[in-house]
């Protein structure tokens, strides 16, 4: 099994940036791909970005493509979401996810408790 743990998230203006991080524990952490997904007040959760387990291949949603860049660090069991020129609408609690698939959102099935990104406008 894996364990998720996300942070980094706050409060920034329109146009600014911030960078969230997943902490992964796991013995099968290497194997899997990992993945963002949100979920703002009222609607249902959506994928945002994934990245599959050896860190070669991407995939971004369509609202999100060009602002924001997904990595990770398989040595340091970590994932990470470089978010700019931020959004009011991209405000929403953010969870990390464990996967089997990087192209397939529906094979992820492992969840951080998530943290809470808010954009002024």
């Amino acid at each position: 099994q894996v364990q998720l743990v996300e942070s980094g998230g706050g409060l920034v203006q329109a146009g600014g940036s911030l960078r969230l991080s997943c902490a992964a524990s796991g013995r099968t952490f290497n194997n899997r791909a990992m993945g963002w997904f949100r979920q703002a007040p009222g609607k249902e959760r959506e994928f945002v970005a994934a990245i599959n387990w050896g860190g070669a291949n991407t995939y971004y949603a369509d609202s999100v493509k060009g602002r924001f860049t997904i990595s990770r660090d398989n040595a340091k069991n970590a994932v990470y979401l470089q978010m700019n020129s931020l959004k009011p609408e991209d405000t929403a609690v953010y969870y990390c996810a464990a996967g089997g698939r990087y192209s397939d959102y529906n094979s992820f099935d492992f969840w951080g408790q998530g943290t809470q990104v808010t954009v002024s406008s």
